[in-house]
């Protein structure tokens, strides 16, 4: 029986969602083991991995500065959605220098968790947010 208001391709489409899913391998406990639903799979850097500075940010992000940039620090807010999602003020932003450039540059490293000098996860970016990898110790 097809729903009141509903007419057959809206019961078709419907019906091709959830076989598309199904065959993907979308499962509700997929999207946490994955990361986010809405965004590809974020890979991994070792700490030891990153560049110099990004080492250099790192260690001021666990001692809680000082930051050279005053925007170091300011909520991000995931808007390419390919970090997990988690509330608004989650995570912060930091610059990671990129030698010879004059403005900030591509390079960030952005943390979450409500305590910024204990993150609960950091993630590198030196592509401008186009992608992310979590940095693991």
């Amino acid at each position: 029986m097809v729903r009141k208001g509903w007419n057959w391709r809206t019961a078709v489409m419907a019906v091709l969602l959830v076989v598309s899913a199904s065959l993907s391998g979308f499962s509700p406990s997929a999207v946490h083991a994955k990361g986010s639903f809405f965004g590809p799979q974020v890979g991994t850097v070792e700490a030891v991995q990153l560049p110099p500075q990004g080492r250099r940010m790192l260690t001021l992000i666990y001692e809680g500065g000082p930051f050279r940039h005053e925007k170091d620090g300011v909520v991000f807010g995931n808007r390419e959605r390919i970090l997990p999602i988690s509330q608004r003020g989650f995570y912060r932003e930091y610059t990671v220098r990129t030698p010879g450039e004059r403005s900030r540059g591509a390079r960030r490293i952005v943390c979450g968790g409500f305590k910024p000098a204990a993150p609960d996860a950091c993630y590198y970016t030196d592509d401008h947010y186009a992608s992310f990898r979590r940095i693991v110790q």
